[in-house]
């Protein structure tokens, strides 16, 4: 594959092509944990009680959905570079979406109360760049959440590496007619920090109090984190 620092427009073109079959992919691929997932997100954003909320990579918008429910009050505001993938979440009644880069958000500093982004981060050009981005939007005293894909520790991962590489992509080969962009995934989780090297670029971007909580496993990593 390409680079980190080169990927961005790779990423845009594979998730515009899979964006009709995004969702179907994430519940068959998962075997569903991912509405687990997103619950817990949602609800650790609810004890937050913020005013606005950034979803940034929302893609379909089901984070977004969930934020929603949990949080009525709230305005949520859904932002991602894909427009195939925003068209798909207003289908679904999401009305605040923006076209937006994460490494160049077209916000104010300090405009949000609480920042979440879910399965995004790995895919954007420079994770320190974009957890820096993420901390200017969001207010001192806000929060931040990471949702994202690791590797499981042994034994899990013995198992879980073949069908990363091997199972996953062909199926989502099928359901999605892109397997390329399921190759890619296995290859971008691989390569992702997680557990305590994640939490030190959370630290390093603006944030305190980052910690981790493992899902699933540890397939999934849910990181937390205050503004400074």
């Amino acid at each position: 594959m390409t680079t980190q620092e080169t990927r961005g427009p790779l990423v845009q073109a594979m998730f515009s092509a899979i964006a009709g079959r995004y969702d179907l992919a994430n519940h068959c691929l998962s075997f569903g944990w991912d509405f687990f997932w997103r619950r817990r997100a949602a609800g650790i954003v609810r004890a937050w009680q913020p005013e606005r909320v950034l979803d940034l990579a929302t893609g379909s918008g089901d984070l977004a959905l969930s934020l929603r429910a949990a949080c009525p009050v709230a305005q949520i505001v859904g932002a991602d570079f894909c427009l195939p993938m925003l068209l798909v979440a207003r289908r679904k009644g999401l009305a605040n979406l923006v076209v937006a880069d994460g490494m160049a958000l077209p916000f104010a500093d300090g405009a949000f109360d609480v920042l979440t982004v879910a399965f995004g981060l790995r895919n954007m050009e420079s994770w320190p760049g974009a957890l820096a981005e993420m901390g200017r939007v969001v207010k001192p005293g806000g929060h931040l959440l990471v949702l994202d894909f690791s590797v499981p520790p042994a034994p899990m991962r013995w198992v879980y590496r073949p069908y990363l590489h091997h199972v996953l992509p062909r199926l989502a080969g099928l359901l999605t007619g892109e397997r390329a962009a399921y190759d890619y995934l296995g290859d971008s989780i691989e390569k992702f920090p997680f557990g305590p090297a994640m939490c030190g670029l959370i630290g390093g971007a603006g944030f305190a109090d980052a910690k981790c909580e493992r899902l699933g496993g540890g397939i999934v990593s849910l990181y937390t984190a205050r503004r400074v």
